[in-house]
């Protein structure tokens, strides 16, 4: 617990922040976490379970999983979707319901999977399923390359300049519903091996057209991408984008996406207007060897914020407060992440908040729960009870 000087000294991790042009109220992100809860990608009641919970955290920010923004975009048959007017009504009952009882920024994840499409959900393996027979679920995968993502799978099959095209659209028409859900926050997930980044990476990446070869071409269609939903929705809401800031392959001494690519990508998305860089790696290759250990990625969201001048939100086994208040207050990164450590405590940032004198929002029936000495952290709160 921070002694009563430490406390009136305040919190870096619990000041206010902006992200781009929306005000947080502090500097804790919910990561997208897949939940693979959906029947055809329509969002139910698990995700008004899950939803809820997470939004009286006192995070600053939630972002909804990886999203769809095609039906064969989603990485396993119940992963979210945002492709149909069908699936924006069944998520804009789940956050009405929500919004009743929390006023925390929501914002979301739009996401491709591309050669990672078609997969079994995590507990039951995890594995591609293949197109046939159709009573298995799966279906034939898209990617910029026919270069499966594992060894002994199947091929995917390779995008036509028609076939990128209505991906392109998939995004601003998803990009478009989100605006009209009221979420505060778009981000384009270009990491973790999905379509995006696999078009950025050499490693996914051997189109010999536009699209592919130099560094230039590869970024092209992710570029092409985000120029098109910044320009589909208004300049008050957020658009960021997720990536993967190395492939973790440099021991294989073969061309793979590494640090002075991603500083390019980054550049190139300030040109354009991007609001924040969110810092993860990895995913393109089992191949990967990754130094595993708290804050690991830290490291790159500092060096991407440098070279940048970007917003950046850092990602990784950072799971203790002081751990976070020393990402924020040592100017590595402007915001912290977490993700499964918000699933196994999904009041984190009350715990962090009582540890570091900082405050948090929490509903009206929660108010009488801090335990004793720790009457302010839910700022002015009061009750009476006789």
């Amino acid at each position: 617990m921070p002694s009563p000087a430490e406390a009136r000294a305040g919190s870096a991790l619990f000041s206010p922040g902006p992200l781009g042009p929306l005000a947080l109220a502090n500097r804790i992100v919910i990561a997208p976490m897949c939940q693979y809860s959906c029947e055809e990608g329509l969002a139910g009641d698990w995700h008004l379970m899950h939803i809820g919970q997470l939004a009286m955290s006192g995070a600053g920010l939630f972002i909804l999983e990886a999203t769809a923004v095609t039906r064969e975009g989603r990485i396993t048959p119940g992963c979210l979707g945002l492709w149909s007017d069908e699936h924006e009504a069944a998520l804009a009952r789940v956050l009405a319901a929500v919004r009743r009882h929390s006023a925390m920024p929501i914002g979301i994840q739009l996401a491709h999977a591309g050669r990672k499409a078609s997969s079994e959900v995590p507990w039951r393996g995890g594995m591609l399923i293949p197109p046939a027979p159709v009573s298995l679920g799966g279906w034939v995968p898209l990617a910029p390359s026919a270069l499966p993502h594992a060894e002994g799978e199947a091929a995917p099959q390779a995008l036509d300049e028609a076939g990128l095209a209505r991906i392109r659209e998939g995004f601003v028409a998803a990009a478009r519903r989100a605006h009209r859900l009221g979420l505060a926050a778009i981000e384009l997930h270009a990491a973790h091996g999905y379509l995006l980044h696999q078009f950025l990476s050499p490693v996914s990446n051997r189109r010999t057209d536009r699209y592919g070869g130099s560094l230039e071409n590869r970024m092209r269609y992710p570029l092409e991408v985000f120029e098109a939903v910044r320009a589909a929705v208004p300049a008050s809401m957020p658009v960021g984008v997720r990536l993967s800031a190395t492939d973790w392959l440099e021991h294989l001494g073969t061309p793979a996406w590494d640090m002075a690519q991603s500083i390019a990508f980054g550049q190139a998305l300030g040109e354009r207007g991007v609001s924040f860089l969110h810092v993860s790696s990895g995913g393109i290759s089992a191949k990967q060897q990754i130094p595993v250990g708290p804050g690991y990625q830290v490291p790159l969201a500092e060096q991407l914020k440098q070279a940048t001048g970007l917003p950046t939100i850092a990602v990784g086994l950072i799971t203790e407060a002081e751990e976070a208040e020393a990402v924020v207050a040592e100017g590595r990164a402007d915001f912290v992440a977490l993700a499964r450590a918000m699933l196994f405590n999904p009041h984190w940032p009350w715990a962090a908040a009582a540890r570091l004198g900082g405050q948090v929002s929490a509903p009206p029936q929660y108010w009488r729960s801090p335990p004793r000495g720790l009457g302010r952290l839910f700022g002015e709160a009061k009750i009476g009870m006789r």
